[in-house]
């Protein structure tokens, strides 16, 4: 046999051996939290339903609880923006659309371990929908862990943190750029690993960013040793949306495509969750 042939055997066996080591270790973790929406109806006694009432980046949503905006279908969660013209929230602010929020605020959060989503998105420019945590406290001052953002362009998405000195237009952010075979609208695991010491975020189990203390301290305080509750989210337009895709002039919303806006109005516009894991 040629030294090459043996060279490539050895390879292939390492990787075999590396895949199983990976597999038995993800194994023997333990589940902190779990939901793969199988119930007929949001489990809520995991998930709370944020309605509006605080207003943020110059979003063109409110967050309603209704099954317009957020429901379960074929074992996955659906949240889907709705045209709503001339809508109120309780403090007297108009808006055009109405979406969903939720949270497991004061009902589930952790400290240190592996968070992580199956999801799939619709592309429309200026669609917002996210996959995050946050502290428990003021923002930003016990932080934010961005695992899953997508402005709705479909060749990218994006990872953040956010914290007290690096909040807002962040240091750390980086965009994952996807295969055209493969982009957001296909179904992806997002997830992140949280130690003591760094972030590190995976698309489909392939790290594409990592977030160290020591960087962090350059810019501020280290806020990723308190707990964080899980949140899933699906704005519309704003402010960033409206920085990469620059549409904000007459006969559009801010952020926010005619294309899209007709999307929305035809209730096509959908982020789909298969699953939602917290493991240690």
């Amino acid at each position: 046999m040629k030294r090459s042939n043996k060279f490539r055997i050895v390879i292939c066996l390492c990787c075999v051996l590396i895949a199983h080591l990976q597999l038995e270790a993800q194994s023997n973790k333990k589940v902190l939290f779990f939901d793969d929406f199988t119930s007929p109806k949001l489990d809520r006694t995991k998930w709370n339903v944020i309605i509006t009432g605080d207003h943020f980046n110059d979003e063109l949503q409110a967050y309603i609880d209704s099954s317009s905006t957020l429901y379960v279908e074929n074992g996955c969660l659906i949240l889907r923006p709705q045209y709503s013209p001339g809508f109120i929230t309780k403090d007297g602010k108009h808006f055009d659309f109405t979406s969903a929020r939720i949270t497991t605020q004061n009902k589930f959060d952790f400290a240190y371990g592996t968070a992580e989503a199956k999801i799939k998105l619709t592309k429309g420019a200026g669609l917002w929908p996210a996959w995050w945590m946050l502290g428990n406290e003021i923002w930003p001052g016990t932080g934010e862990i961005d695992i899953m953002e997508n402005i709705g362009e479909a060749d990218w998405a994006n990872a953040a943190v956010h914290g007290p000195g690096y909040s807002g237009e962040t240091p750390f952010v980086n965009r994952q750029y996807f295969n055209a075979s493969n982009d957001v609208t296909n179904w992806h695991i997002y997830a992140v690993d949280w130690s003591p010491t760094e972030l590190i975020f995976k698309y489909d189990g392939i790290p594409m960013f990592r977030v160290t203390k020591t960087m962090v301290l350059h810019y501020g305080k280290w806020v990723f040793d308190e707990p964080k509750h899980l949140l899933l989210n699906f704005a519309v337009g704003g402010i960033f949306p409206v920085k990469i895709n620059g549409i904000k002039g007459k006969g559009v919303k801010y952020g926010l495509s005619e294309s899209t806006a007709d999307l929305i109005k035809n209730s096509k516009a959908k982020m789909w969750v298969d699953w939602v894991k917290v493991s240690r």
